[in-house]
């Protein structure tokens, strides 16, 4: 309560807070107005039977479900800076020189990310579009329209070019968040998208396990009741389990050349390295999902997918049948790339050798590890134990939904399914807007201490 209350009475808050709301609330009506030349009916019952776009209409608040001006969200541009981070890593020279060019170099490298943005984001629209032609009863009255006149192409530019202007809307609400709100823009959307859809889903479950039982007799009510009960805790655990995972960390402790011997005990404890579990997030599931959607989009530009029963085996909720057996190798293919992203971005995110480097520079070491090359590895060895353990956990709570639709838990109602992924994005973006609350105030008390004259 005393936080709220100095949330409250901080004015710079308050004020970034209400922008925030502000901007959210416009993302929400755009989220709703449909696309012209568009029929979205049933749409949603296809997006719920956990397809390769789920994730996408997951990450983008239901903007995919009733294709909005704002159906492709913030995926492409994040698409986009998984590549550019990726290529800026020594495999394409200019984008590593740019990198080290400081605020210049950024600046440059977000000017092609945006760039990359519109090149994914309108073959991404394409797709989506073909897909969703050749495998659901979506209508597109343009389209049929302009199939008269042999100017059908005409329908599909004026769709994606509407798309992506929608997209590009997105990118710039995030940055006003960023600049003028609270928390990271782009997480925000995201965030608010997926908070947005959890009130219809309890909404959904109170209806299916208990409206649905009125008047039946005792022993279904109670049972009802108590299905509902269990749904709720088991979201309260899935958020427990997250909030540990994206909280755990290990301490690798740091002593600094000619302070030691005069450090007092709390600042040697303070003086550590701390490396997450989780220290990659949920970008490898969302790249791990952007390559398991490839091939159905791939399939949607060649305009067979309608036909290409092998695409089922990149389905992460269907069995593949191989004739004898089935096997859920979409689920599989899924869970090993999430597995390898978390490996490779983990180690991106934290270079040992230049973390070696740098505590060479500064006069820091790791007690009882040689200084160089000992270190680099001591802090690889570390690294990998650390992230196997965080990508264990982050395949189990992104594999959930897929499990539970597999096993047939809910009875075919994929729209009750618990989504882990969501609750990685929501409990990430709750605690990192925790820390900046944390540190306004800090900076508001610290100047009321200089203003007052203190020491």
């Amino acid at each position: 309560m005393k936080k709220i209350a100095s949330i409250l009475k901080n004015k710079e808050i308050m004020n970034r807070i209400l922008f925030t709301v502000l901007i959210l609330f416009i993302f929400r009506i755009g989220a709703q107005i449909t696309v012209p030349g568009v029929n979205p009916e049933g749409l949603e019952e296809y997006l719920n039977s956990g397809t390769a776009l789920s994730l996408m209409n997951m990450l983008g608040g239901g903007t995919l479900q009733t294709f909005s001006i704002f159906a492709l969200g913030v995926s492409p541009y994040i698409t986009a800076q998984i590549i550019v981070q990726l290529l800026s890593t020594d495999v394409l020279p200019a984008l590593s020189e740019l990198k080290r060019q400081g605020q210049y170099g950024r600046k440059k490298m977000e000017y092609a990310t945006r760039y990359l943005t519109l090149l994914l984001g309108a073959v991404q629209a394409y797709g989506i579009i073909k897909t969703i032609e050749n495998t659901t009863e979506v209508q597109f009255p343009l389209m049929e329209t302009l199939k008269a006149s042999n100017a059908e192409w005409l329908g599909y530019l004026y769709i994606i070019i509407v798309m992506l202007a929608g997209t590009m809307i997105v990118m710039w609400l995030g940055d006003q968040i960023s600049v003028k709100g609270i928390g990271n823009g782009i997480s925000m959307i995201i965030f608010a998208g997926i908070v947005c859809s959890l009130p219809n889903q309890f909404a959904h479950a109170f209806t299916t396990y208990i409206s649905t039982t009125a008047g039946s007799p005792e022993n279904l009510v109670i049972a009802g009741v108590f299905k509902f009960i269990l749904y709720v805790l088991a979201y309260l655990v899935i958020i427990a389990f997250v909030t540990f995972v994206e909280l755990s960390q290990r301490k690798i402790p740091i002593q600094h050349s000619g302070k030691s011997g005069g450090q007092t005990q709390s600042m040697a404890r303070a003086s550590f390295l701390p490396i997450k579990i989780n220290s990659a997030g949920v970008i490898p599931v969302i790249f791990a999902s952007s390559l398991m959607m490839a091939p159905s989009v791939i399939a949607g530009f060649l305009g067979n997918s309608s036909d290409a029963t092998w695409l089922k085996i990149f389905s992460t909720s269907e069995m593949y049948d191989m004739g004898s057996w089935s096997m859920p190798w979409g689920l599989l293919i899924y869970m090993v790339l999430t597995v390898a992203f978390t490996f490779f971005y983990a180690n991106l995110q934290i270079d040992p050798q230049q973390m070696a480097e740098n505590f060479q520079k500064n006069g820091s070491y790791i007690p009882g590890v040689k200084p160089g090359i000992e270190t680099e590895r001591y802090i690889r060895r570390v690294l990998n134990r650390v992230t196997c353990i965080g990508a264990i956990a982050l395949v189990i709570i992104a594999s959930l939904p897929s499990i539970l639709t597999l096993s047939g838990v809910f009875g075919g109602d994929n729209s009750l399914v618990l989504g882990g992924t969501g609750m990685i994005i929501v409990v990430g973006v709750c605690l990192e807007l925790n820390n900046q609350i944390d540190g306004l105030l800090a900076g508001k008390s610290f100047d009321e201490v200089v203003a007052s004259g203190g020491h």
